[in-house]
């Protein structure tokens, strides 16, 4: 089979106006094109769409991720496919890849086989230019907040006490923690600093939340950016430059609108890592979908453990929206490497490591149907080297959740082989929901993280040091303590050790630091070691990422 690269530069695209105006009904003069192929919905047009009634929400989630791949993503846009084959009127509703991990370990974040968004190219690297509007804003920011404290630091703030870095959109961990201000005193004041990716910055939270061009500038100008000496905050509002920082995102804001290589509309927007941010695509990109289509499909970032929580607690609670129904996506071989498979030994039939690895299978279906209240299908991505007795197998106990498994075939076939996905979806939409949070506003910030912990992770408890128990109490007590919480930990684990494969019980979350999220309106508790900018490894997707003689992108994959 060719590479997705080589399938999607092979696919007929339609011209993005004219797919607007013949499958959604929008005029020329509300789309802003981006070349032939990619286009923004004018923030007007969305605005004019209110009155109409909402289509039926899907989210696609998955298993705990491995390096054997489940394909959430792509089943995303098959199912997408498929609803639109079966008569739906659909579209699906996605995340824009980030330069980090396109040239780092994944490659390119649009899909694969033939179940893709295009251009694909353009979608993995500069598309629209929205995450470099944000590190312009975020930039914009922190350059403020330096440059008032070297012409005299009016606003009294405690150069220990800055909590505002900077970000780029690549991973490079040698930027995790520097020094600024070093030359003497026309280069300001030497502090301690760092570098965090762009995904994990409070402003593509904030791009990610807000519903018009006001709320934006309302909520951009609420981040904490430090502290004074008597620990008061102070805000991007007291720098005075949340207005032009929403300048340079006004653009942004407008959702993009592409196709799938079948012709089904497509809108990509924003990209929170769910392991370090809240993991979904703006808020915007979702309801405006919703207004446009009768069913819209949606996914939310690695495991049902973090982007589909995430997707509950803060995205759901923050914008009102309710998922009619949820798609668990796995795969035979990475059940059985959470079973204890060694990655070259995947294509070999063995039950009993996979009814081991199933554990974590139904984990992740006890959250989605029980914690949070909703209809589900398991969907499990075909690859070759399954035998029927592991799919029997997978059957009979998933069965006995009474949760039905589909095997799909979306990547080699495109929309036709999801189709059995998509009409059980559809019967699910019209199931009753029992949709519900994981906990309460009213919870304390600790029990907030505690629940999160021992009702989904299946932990025992969490821990903290003093210094940030005191911090937890601090924020509580400033007024935040009705904020969710956004875990920011390991996705390749129930647990904070990415070596835990499975579903592992009694272990003890560490919370390691908080971050206030002020314009977002959530706080970041990160447990763990994970990392808020990533380092490449040891042989990155980059070194395979050129430019042929004949001026084609080939590497991305």
């Amino acid at each position: 089979m060719p590479s997705d690269i080589a399938i999607a530069q092979a696919a007929r695209l339609r011209r993005i106006t004219d797919l607007a105006q013949d499958r959604l009904g929008i005029p020329d003069e509300h789309l802003v094109p981006y070349g032939h192929h990619k286009a923004k919905l004018s923030l007007k047009y969305i605005e004019s769409l209110q009155g109409r009634p909402d289509g039926k929400l899907i989210l696609v989630t998955a298993i705990s991720p491995t390096p054997a791949g489940e394909g959430k993503t792509t089943t995303t846009v098959g199912l997408g496919d498929a609803l639109n084959h079966i008569g739906r009127k659909t579209i699906v509703a996605l995340r824009e890849p980030s330069l980090g991990p396109v040239f780092g370990m994944k490659g390119g974040a649009a899909g694969g086989g033939y179940a893709q968004v295009v251009p694909m190219e353009d979608i993995n690297l500069h598309f629209t230019g929205d995450f470099s509007a944000i590190a312009l804003a975020n930039n914009l920011l922190a350059a403020a907040l330096d440059n008032h404290m070297h012409h005299g630091n009016a606003l009294g703030i405690d150069a220990r006490r800055i909590t505002w870095k900077r970000v780029m959109d690549m991973n490079d961990r040698a930027l995790r923690d520097i020094t600024v201000g070093l030359g003497g005193p026309g280069n300001g004041f030497p502090r301690q600093d760092g570098f965090d990716i762009v995904v994990a910055s409070e402003v593509m939270a904030i791009f990610c939340l807000a519903t018009s061009l006001a709320d934006l500038k309302e909520r951009l100008g609420n981040i904490v950016v430090a502290y004074t000496r008597e620990k008061t905050p102070v805000r991007a509002r007291d720098l005075k430059v949340h207005g032009a920082m929403t300048v340079l995102l006004k653009d942004a804001l407008q959702p993009n609108l592409v196709q799938t290589l079948e012709n089904n509309p497509a809108i990509l927007h924003g990209g929170p890592f769910a392991n370090i941010a809240h993991g979904c695509n703006s808020v915007l990109a979702t309801k405006t979908a919703l207004k446009l289509a009768d069913y819209v499909v949606t996914e939310a970032g690695f495991g049902a453990d973090l982007g589909a929580e995430k997707f509950v607690d803060i995205k759901c609670r923050k914008s009102g929206l309710r998922p009619d129904a949820a798609v668990l996506v796995a795969t035979i071989r990475a059940l059985k490497y959470h079973g204890g498979v060694d990655l070259k030994a995947l294509n070999t039939e063995d039950l009993p490591a996979l009814e081991r690895g199933l554990a974590n299978l139904e984990r992740h279906v006890h959250n989605v149907t029980q914690r949070y209240g909703l209809p589900c299908v398991v969907s499990i991505n075909h690859f070759s080297a399954d035998t029927e007795a592991e799919h029997a197998l997978l059957r009979e106990r998933v069965g006995r959740m009474g949760v039905p498994v589909l095997t799909a075939r979306h990547w080699a076939e495109g929309g036709a082989g999801a189709v059995d996905v998509a009409r059980e979806v559809v019967r699910l939409c019209d199931q009753p929901s029992r949709f519900r949070f994981v906990y309460e506003d009213a919870d304390t910030l600790w029990e907030k993280l505690r629940k999160v912990a021992t009702e989904i992770y299946g932990a025992e408890d969490i821990d903290a040091t003093q210094a940030v128990r005191e911090q937890i109490r601090q924020l509580q007590l400033g007024g935040y303590g009705h904020y969710p919480v956004c875990v920011a930990k390991t996705q390749y684990s129930f647990s904070t050790d990415p070596q835990r494969r499975g579903a592992p019980v009694g272990h003890v979350l560490d919370i390691r630091e908080v971050r206030l999220a002020a314009g977002a309106e959530f706080i970041v508790m990160v447990c763990g070691d994970i990392m808020t900018m990533p380092g490449l490894p040891k042989q990155p997707s980059a070194e395979v990422i050129d430019l042929a003689d004949d001026g084609q992108v080939v590497g991305l994959f």
